[in-house]
């Protein structure tokens, strides 16, 4: 097949999960975990490897290769938005949530990664960056966590740290979460914004009952106080928490109508999209489009390290989350995982790509 010296045809895809144990017993108000699967795809085109990666089950690596990778494979690795059309229309059939969305960002973040490195661009500047450092919110503060693992880690992050804000899990035991809300407030003292999560564990009555019990300690963010499929009632405690509380929602969109649909309805103060799961950097950018036409601010969740360039590049994006468990994963098993300094992370200009190195070897001993 002759080639103009422009194509850049991708010439293999590999795909591996590897689970690693948390530091410690980790719940929230939904779920209870012990480890945490990371699924990376390595993309080779023109003699470049592009990296993306996604956290869930190990069965999406299977399904990258065994489904996606021919839809790829042979394809020009410049037209991004084509082959992205491609996967949605070839998991039309599967289902384009869940394990099919996880599979086609990764594979969309492994595509604009190896696109920046063969131009030699940080990704940021390929994608024209608007800011060059962007500010965090430390996550954690889980529900197995008791009062003195939530103070310890929390007062850190506020007085160690530098933090701007802090965010607890609640929801598992909702009576216990009023003092577990008061404890975090006195770790991290009357400055640091706190913020609230319930994965989607509570009823409409039960999220604004705790809600006003959370204001008195000024908890300014509402996460998922109800499922995020329960749009009207999103809405209504939208119209009916404190009025210096925002409610937030949207780490579970997959599909672009999912984000439209929150903000159609609206049912949310603050867009959440993971770039994991929402159909990579492209999948990204098309939400925080769709936030600037709905003058909502957008929100990077989990991740934090594969955020960062497309973080970068949002005209609404408030902050990404620095959550504990990805943190963790990712400075262990990539060289260039961002760093928080004073609150935030910022790109190395000097890395191609969304900077980042796979450690294969550190990675070895978690493969499944």
């Amino acid at each position: 097949m002759h080639l103009t010296k422009r194509e850049a045809p991708v010439e293999a895809i590999r795909a591996r999960a590897y689970t690693i144990p948390t530091d410690r017993p980790e719940a929230d108000g939904t779920f209870a975990w012990k480890s945490t699967t990371l699924v990376v795809v390595e993309l080779t085109a023109a003699g470049k490897t592009g990296i993306g990666y996604t956290y869930n089950d190990a069965t999406t690596a299977s399904f990258i290769e065994s489904t996606l990778a021919s839809t790829l494979v042979g394809e020009d690795a410049w037209n991004i938005d084509a082959l992205w059309i491609r996967m949605q229309r070839r998991v039309r059939n599967t289902g384009r949530s869940g394990i099919a969305a996880c599979a086609i960002s990764a594979l969309d973040c492994a595509l604009w990664d190896v696109k920046a490195r063969l131009l030699d661009l940080p990704l940021a500047r390929l994608l024209g960056a608007v800011r060059n450092r962007v500010p965090l919110y430390r996550s954690g503060g889980f529900t197995t966590y008791n009062d003195d693992e939530i103070r310890d880690q929390l007062s850190n992050w506020v007085h160690e740290d530098g933090c701007r804000w802090v965010k607890i899990k609640v929801g598992t035991e909702p009576s216990r979460d009023p003092h577990r809300v008061e404890v975090a407030r006195e770790a991290i003292g009357d400055d640091a914004g706190l913020f609230v999560d319930a994965n989607g564990a509570l009823d409409r009555k039960q999220a604004l009952f705790y809600a006003e019990r959370f204001a008195q300690h000024d908890v300014e963010w509402f996460e998922e106080p109800v499922s995020s499929d329960d749009l009207a009632g999103l809405a209504s405690l939208r119209d009916a928490l404190p009025a210096h509380m925002e409610l937030a929602a949207g780490e579970y969109g997959y599909t672009i109508d999912d984000f439209r649909a929150l903000l159609a309805n609206e049912a949310i103060d603050v867009l959440q999209a993971d770039v994991t799961r929402c159909g990579g950097i492209t999948g990204f950018l098309r939400i925080a489009t769709l936030c600037d036409a709905f003058h909502i601010p957008l929100s990077a969740h989990c991740a934090p390290a594969l955020h960062l360039h497309v973080a970068c590049a949002a005209v609404r994006l408030r902050h990404q989350e620095w959550f504990h468990d990805h943190v963790r994963i990712e400075s262990m098993l990539f060289d260039g995982a961002p760093r928080a300094r004073d609150g935030a992370i910022a790109p190395d200009w000097s890395r191609p790509g969304c900077g980042l190195d796979f450690r294969h070897a550190d990675a070895h001993r978690y493969a499944v």
